[in-house]
């Protein structure tokens, strides 16, 4: 079988199926039900199926990446496929709330590069988490939840974490960020002009240890008891944790909202669930400064996502939708450089 055919038939799902139950159960009588792929996600394939063995039904997630690299292979994401599956497990074994890793998928699976774990069951929608009064208990305790889940992950021993995650540590984060807007011909003046801020700012105290990197309303799994999972790991890194904090307290995941921290809660209940994890209460003005990077790591997003569009390199409704926001990110970064974003 050509190399084409042979990725065509890993997305037939009557075909997935049956190589799902081979990886799974091998020589099980048992079956793959509901193989469906679910919305969202750019960068990954995220497939929902049940998995039929006995008298036993178990939920799960098919994670895997388009084509046949195995990185995550966008601008920002530098994490293998292989190395998010090995880091859900590591951060789970600390008591980081994740869906478990239920098998690494291997060339004689013949689905690809990406694994399978729980499917937990939960809400991860912003505007429903934010405005359903079936949440309204959840909301009152989801930003210390948040704060205490942060902190675990940030005490994640960095010798259990996988050799190939990245280091965004000191000023490789900026070079990075400076390599970025070159390559996309810096059209903004406003995320330069953030980026030299950042530069120049810096907090005093710098610590390094495991980031989740996309720690936001919008990648947390809730119930009505509050965080059920942390989704979304791949662009962890290495580098400085109050960078988590900072980042879920940025003006575009509280989704319109007033409460500063994901929309739904405040900086106090945040602090306090960290501080309970860690023994550490990070100061409001590095939190504010890491706000400020959330705006221009966005920005970035905005605007290789409207040049991907511009150049036709991929003209999707979805890259020209995120594109138009460039303007959004611009002017919380100002606003914070200003002071004036709470």
């Amino acid at each position: 079988m050509s190399a084409t055919n042979e990725s065509h038939s890993a997305s037939d799902p009557s075909v997935m199926a049956d190589r799902l139950l081979a990886a799974l159960i091998p020589g099980s009588s048992g079956a793959v039900r509901a193989l469906r792929r679910l919305s969202g996600g750019a960068n990954m394939e995220t497939w929902s199926f049940d998995l039929e063995h006995g008298s036993d039904t178990e939920p799960l997630i098919l994670r895997r990446q388009p084509g046949s690299s195995g990185r995550n292979a966008t601008d920002w994401n530098e994490l293998a496929i292989a190395d998010e599956a090995a880091l859900l497990s590591a951060a789970g074994a600390t008591g980081v709330p994740v869906p478990t890793v239920r098998h690494l998928l291997t060339a004689g699976d013949k689905l690809g590069q990406g694994y399978v774990m729980s499917r937990e069951q939960g809400e991860a929608l912003p505007q429903r988490l934010l405005a359903d009064a079936r949440f309204a208990a959840a909301r009152n305790k989801l930003a210390w939840q948040c704060g205490h889940a942060l902190g675990q992950i940030h005490r994640v021993p960095v010798d259990a974490l996988p050799a190939g995650l990245p280091d965004h540590s000191g000023p490789i984060l900026f070079e990075h960020a400076q390599s970025l807007l070159d390559t996309h011909d810096n059209g903004s003046p406003v995320l330069q002009l953030g980026l030299d801020w950042l530069r120049d700012n810096r907090p005093g105290s710098q610590s390094k240890a495991l980031v989740h990197g996309d720690f936001r309303n919008g990648n947390l799994l809730v119930d009505e008891g509050g965080l059920v999972a942390v989704l979304d790991w791949e662009l962890a890194h290495l580098g400085d944790p109050v960078r988590d904090l900072g980042y879920l307290s940025a003006n575009v995941w509280r989704f319109g909202a007033d409460a500063p921290v994901g929309g739904f809660g405040q900086y106090d209940d945040l602090l306090a669930g960290y501080e309970a994890a860690t023994g550490q209460r990070p100061a409001m003005d590095e939190i504010i400064y890491w706000q400020a990077y959330a705006a221009l790591f966005w920005g970035t997003v905005c605007l290789i996502m409207l040049e991907k569009y511009r150049s036709g390199e991929d003209a999707s409704l979805e890259r020209a939708a995120v594109g138009r926001r460039l303007s959004e990110a611009e002017i919380d970064l100002l606003l914070l450089l200003e002071g004036k974003l709470p």
